[in-house]
């Protein structure tokens, strides 16, 4: 009978890989940071596990939209009371907080189970070239 490897939490190794946002679409910048995050790509994927790798994205202010995304595209949400819709176009989202534009396209692209959280943070996003984890030397990956 054969058995399934599963892999320890000592054998997984995590690296580091840094996006450069600058020019990229939105959503398909997002599908591929999800699949570093859930670790799709490495031989000891397992669909129950964190097998991925950490993620900085960075010039999260110069992401694109394809057509015209930037003033029909509405995010939405709920605040719990009577007519508490509250609506953003992507385009206000970008101007005020742009990291939450990639942090919510990624967060639609991820499983929706317990995992989802844990993997999210893992990510890490940044609105100019500048970031803090110089120490962990991330390597550029492109896109």
């Amino acid at each position: 009978m054969n058995k399934t490897y599963r892999p320890k939490e000592k054998e997984i190794e995590k690296k580091w890989y840094i996006i450069n946002a600058e020019g990229k679409i939105l959503g398909r910048l997002a599908s591929e940071i999800a699949q570093i995050l859930r670790g799709k790509k490495k031989p000891i994927f397992s669909p129950d596990m964190i097998t991925g790798d950490n993620v900085i994205v960075i010039n999260a202010e110069k992401v694109q939209l394809t057509g015209n995304k930037w003033e029909n595209k509405l995010y939405r949400h709920h605040t719990g009371y009577p007519g508490g819709v509250k609506e953003k176009r992507a385009k206000d989202i970008l101007e005020k907080k742009p990291e939450e534009l990639i942090f919510h396209a990624v967060k639609g692209m991820l499983p929706k189970n317990k995992l989802r959280d844990r993997m999210l943070k893992h990510l890490r996003v940044y609105k100019g070239s500048k970031h803090p984890h110089e120490a962990q030397k991330p390597e550029e990956l492109t896109i």
